[in-house]
């Protein structure tokens, strides 16, 4: 029995070691290309971005099982995974094709879903500003919800700044390959993979220690709190509408929040001023 199971996995492994390759060498080509300060940014973004790899895989596996078993072919999963590149649309949508809703519906889930990257990018922007659209485009498609809260953490100065896309590209490489490799292998062997290993629940709790990481601020704990409280309230609205909404009431909250401190500070300021007088 053991035996037949390994001849079984035994073509899939020959084909997911051939796509790993095929993903790695074009990023170790690029790498190679680089001056001295990239690529010391490029490894140190890499580096950053480990931690949160065991957490990516586990998703990717996930999402990629998910689309096997929905009702999309292998071919049209494989374009999924590497077209979209954004899980919680990728989740979102598979019920609504199965239950063949009209492509209206599909397509307006997906962008409920990610409305968050709207905020993400408008917080990029400064960043990369000078560069032509067509690498902002691309920049865009591989950023995530990861590399924006590690890439926010390191306070770059706006505008051009050696080994700042470098140091993104190093996230951004990470992130697209152990997704890419995780989805199409849970895409691949969705058949040899229980549904009781509780993979979600791994990629979720590996998540947590990055996000603990990030509140920093009191303005980032309020803005925190207020999205997990709305995110729970609004968990059973339709279109997966619980994300956007906690997206936006985190931006109101920690800027509220800012708003609060500043003006505590300001006041502060002027009663010792006066006090000095």
């Amino acid at each position: 029995m053991r035996q037949r199971v390994l001849d079984d996995l035994a073509p899939t492994s020959l084909r997911c070691s051939a796509l790993a390759q095929a993903l790695f060498d074009p990023f170790s080509l690029m790498l190679a290309r680089l001056s001295d300060i990239d690529r010391r940014a490029f490894r140190q973004g890499a580096r950053d971005y480990s931690p949160t790899l065991m957490a990516i895989f586990s998703w990717g596996l996930v999402t990629g099982i998910a689309m096997s078993k929905s009702v999309l072919t292998l071919p049209q999963a494989l374009s999924m995974s590497l077209l979209c590149y954004a899980g919680s649309s990728q989740l979102a949508v598979l019920p609504l094709l199965a239950a063949k809703l009209p492509v209206w519906t599909v397509l307006l889930t997906a962008a409920m879903v990610n409305t968050r990257f709207v905020i993400f990018s408008a917080g990029l922007a400064p960043h990369f500003s000078y560069l032509p659209m067509w690498r902002r485009i691309v920049l865009g498609y591989f950023n995530g919800d990861v590399i924006y809260l590690l890439f926010q953490k390191k306070s770059f100065p706006v505008g051009q700044v050696p080994g700042k896309e470098a140091y993104f590209w190093g996230m951004a490489a990470c992130s697209w390959l152990s997704w890419q490799v995780s989805s199409i292998a849970g895409i691949l062997l969705a058949s040899l993979i229980p549904d009781n290993w509780g993979l979600a629940l791994a990629g979720t709790l590996a998540l947590l220690p990055i996000m603990v990481a990030a509140i920093a601020t009191r303005s980032t704990l309020v803005a925190v709190s207020i999205a997990g409280v709305v995110s729970l309230l609004a968990l059973d609205l339709p279109y997966r509408l619980a994300l956007p909404l906690a997206v936006i009431a985190a931006i109101i909250a920690g800027s509220a929040a800012d708003l609060m401190v500043e003006r505590a500070d300001l006041r502060r300021i002027r009663n010792s001023a006066g006090d000095s007088r």
